[in-house]
């Protein structure tokens, strides 16, 4: 049994206590170690100490931007010239990178009783009328919303007016009371402007689900996040692409009736985001208006996840991409949105599991500031004039206000003689909003599914320069393909290692091994730490293999030693392994603590790293302190992980080669389709896993590339056939990659997969056999 010092979690409750400890702790630390006198359980400190650094970097994060543009403001053409690289990886990160339609048309869009009127008209005032249109933007996806026209008067500009997430295109021109918007784009038809209302998915979550899996409390933009992430693709993306086909249909008729009538995007809350963005990228949009999105964005990781964008504060704060709309007209006004808090209760009959996150109004002060910092790029490019700063009543009144409705028609160079608008009357019942809403996921749900089922071969042709003909030659061409991923889908922590400073405790006493709990430090506030397991009878001069042992998602390192958690052992699997004679480390990870450490993620995406960004550089560390112990052999020092841990085993071990060899246990199987799919049962689009996708790695790397990156070193999986992490059809067709590529390079003995008949768990019988025969180390008689 365990008995022993069992310190870790307990709180040190006097002066009296704390000098006992530590005299006992000086007594009972490993060799060349300092006593470890921690008065909290390890997971909890590291996955704080994680979080503090992660909002430090946050917080210096300008400090690095700049490092990124190349701004020559000598002249327009030479600033433009100079920015559009920027302009083109902003594009890539939020996902609008494919091809749209050649030939976009807005499309009216009339029901059956409706045939004898080719362009029904859905609403009029003596101002204006109102159709419901739609146009093509991509294969299998349509933008929808409401089209304006001025009535008996030229055509002078064309607009794209966005609402908020919250607010119906009805709801923004007023033809709706379910919200409190301004119906401020019935003025710019007032100055002969036709307008585009775009529908935006919205926050409710009526949709988010399928009726054969399930239903859950996600808002509709998070259910389309989840399944685009993973291939590149985003919620905010997919938006923009539709405005920018509302673009291409204007410019392509301007061009074709040889009227140059300029084009304008303006948007509130959500959509004022997405006009931002939708503006930074396409230099034909003319004059642009953000009203109440503009902020300072280091607290972006406290705004729903549909917001998170990968890489983003590693070179676009919202002052850095307002500068990619100069020299064009900007006007950005401070005024209240919606307000969010999520996510919503879970209602009888759904699931639960969608990210925290809200919306407030922006601070007046700190939207002030970040405009400073975009202003002062119109500033040295000598058009200051050209962007404007506009508080509706000090920041918190409604968008659209006289001032910026004016500076934004300034910028189409239209006068602006504004007068109330006339109320619009409705003639045609109003659009099925739920049903358009409906239409509109599916489209973006369904195209994702497409590309997660086309990814396959994306990820074929992008190893095409991958060399199987030799171990050498795979090892040679593999380097920069490692280099990717671990640059761009884990994020690679650029920072210089502190010194490593270990200490230790005595934890475990057992007749065979002893326990000692280790912290080390990585870096500021970032600690490795974990229980090492050394047998009783080793000897001077002796030097064995090691079996790094990885806890699962919510686990502690003193789980790996429960025989609970490993239902065909007497022992948890370390300390199993232990008895053998192997000595044992088992990582603390920090993937506990629920959304303490999911904030660890949603901090850190937008600086382009995510959890694994610390994980990596604490096994380097711990092995960097294990290959020290005058009792381990450092060439044979192998990675054995459950769950969680198995995606530890695909994710670290390919990028620390100390590791001779990799377990992937009750993990390994068809990522791509386990985090997209809207079908599978144990998807994660349905689990409350909020932060576990990857920005495009269905495009560059799935758990095959991840287990052939160990060439030459052994790879193994272990599987329970009632194992809910996947079937074991995925699990298995997966596999067979890896088994070919190590057979095709004459190394099929150093891989191998075992199916048992039991649940998510450790069997330790292949693999037992597999860390014996690859750590050249005796099994036990």
């Amino acid at each position: 049994m365990l008995c022993a010092v069992w310190l870790i979690g307990f709180t040190i409750a006097s002066a009296e206590d704390h000098n006992t400890t530590r005299a006992t702790a000086e007594l009972q630390t490993l060799p060349d170690t300092q006593p470890l006198l921690l008065e909290e359980p390890l997971d909890e400190w590291m996955v704080r100490g994680i979080n503090r650094f992660a909002e430090r970097e946050l917080s210096r994060s300008s400090d690095g931007r700049q490092r990124n543009w190349h701004r020559d403001y000598a002249s327009e053409d030479r600033y433009l010239q100079s920015v559009q690289a920027n302009r083109e990886r902003f594009a890539k990160i939020i996902g609008a990178v494919d091809p749209r339609v050649d030939q976009p048309t807005l499309q009216m869009i009339i029901s059956q009783d409706d045939f004898q009127s080719p362009a029904p008209i859905l609403a009029s005032s003596t101002e204006c009328i109102v159709r419901h249109v739609r146009w093509p933007v991509m294969d299998g996806v349509t933008g929808e919303g409401l089209l304006l026209s001025p009535k008996g008067q030229e055509l002078t500009a064309s607009v794209i007016a966005i609402p908020d997430a919250d607010w119906s295109p009805e709801a923004l021109v007023g033809l709706t009371a379910d919200s409190d918007a301004n119906p401020f784009v019935l003025q710019w038809v007032q100055q002969g402007c036709e307008v585009l209302v775009p529908t935006l998915i919205n926050r409710d979550h009526e949709f988010s689900g399928n009726p054969a899996v399930a239903f859950t409390n996600q808002p509709h933009r998070e259910f389309v996040y989840r399944t685009s992430f993973e291939i590149g693709r985003h919620v905010i993306g997919y938006e923009v692409q539709k405005i920018l086909a509302a673009v291409d249909h204007f410019v392509a008729r301007r061009e074709s009736q040889q009227q140059h009538r300029p084009i304008g995007v303006a948007g509130v809350g959500e959509g004022g985001l997405l006009a931002f963005y939708a503006s930074a990228i396409d230099t034909r949009i003319e004059s642009a208006m953000v009203c109440g999105y503009f902020d300072n964005r280091e607290q972006i990781w406290r705004e729903p996840i549909y917001r998170n964008v990968w890489s983003l504060l590693t070179e676009f704060a919202d002052a850095d991409i307002a500068s990619l709309i100069a020299p064009r007209r900007l006007t950005i006004e401070a005024c209240g949105v919606p307000e969010v808090d999520g996510p919503a209760a879970v209602t009888p009959g759904r699931r639960g599991g969608a990210a925290p996150g809200r919306i407030r109004t922006p601070p007046l002060a700190t939207v002030r500031d970040e405009f400073s910092r975009a202003r002062s790029h119109y500033q040295t490019l000598g058009c200051p004039e050209k962007i404007e700063f506009v508080a509706s009543d000090k920041g918190t009144g409604p968008a659209g206000s006289i001032p910026a409705v004016t500076s934004f028609l300034t910028g189409l160079k239209l006068p602006a003689t504004l007068k109330a608008p006339e109320k619009l009357v409705p003639h045609l019942p109003l659009v099925d909003a739920s049903a358009r809403q409906s239409r509109q996921i599916d489209e973006l749900v369904e195209r994702n599914q497409r590309l997660v089922r086309d990814s396959p071969r994306i990820r074929d042709q992008h190893w095409g320069k991958a060399n199987r003909s030799t171990v050498e030659s795979w090892i040679e061409t593999t380097q920069a393909y490692r280099d990717e991923f671990y640059d761009e889908v884990i994020g690679r922590l650029p920072h210089a290692k502190l010194p490593i400073n270990p200490r230790s405790r005595l934890m475990i006493d057992e007749e065979k091994f002893k326990g000692y709990e280790v912290v080390l430090d990585v870096f500021e506030d970032v600690i490795a730490g974990g229980i090492l397991l050394l047998p009783t009878d080793l000897q001077p001069g002796e030097r064995r293999p090691v079996v790094v042992c990885q806890h699962g998602l919510e686990g502690t390192a003193l789980s790996t030693l429960d025989q609970r958690k490993d239902r065909f052992l007497e022992r948890g699997f370390a300390a199993e392994l232990a008895l053998r004679g192997f000595i044992v480390y088992a990582p603390q990870n920090p993937y506990r603590g629920g959304d303490a450490f999911r904030e660890i993620q949603r901090k850190s995406n937008p600086l382009k790293r995510s959890l694994f960004s610390y994980i990596i550089p604490q096994h380097e560390r711990t092995l960097e302190w294990i290959c020290t112990l005058p009792h381990v052999d450092p060439d044979r020092i192998a990675f054995y992980g459950i769950s969680y841990g198995g995606k530890t085993a695909v994710r670290v071990p390919p990028f620390v080669p100390q590791y001779a060899l990799s377990i992937c246990s009750a993990d390994f199987n068809e990522w791509i389709g386990k985090t997209t799919s809207n079908l599978y049962r144990a998807s994660y689009v349905f689990t409350g896993e909020y932060e576990i996708w990857e920005w495009n790695m269905g495009n560059v790397a799935s758990y095959a590339e991840l287990a052939c990156m160990m060439t030459p070193r052994p790879f193994m999986v272990e599987r329970g056939h009632r194992d809910g992490v996947a079937p074991d059809e995925w699990v298995a067709a997966e596999y067979a990659k890896v088994r070919r590529h190590y057979d095709e390079l004459g190394l099929g003995d150093s891989t191998t997969i075992e199916f048992f008949n039991g649940p998510h768990t450790i069997r330790g019988l292949g693999t037992f056999a597999f860390l014996h025969k690859h750590l050249n180390w005796p099994e036990p008689k």
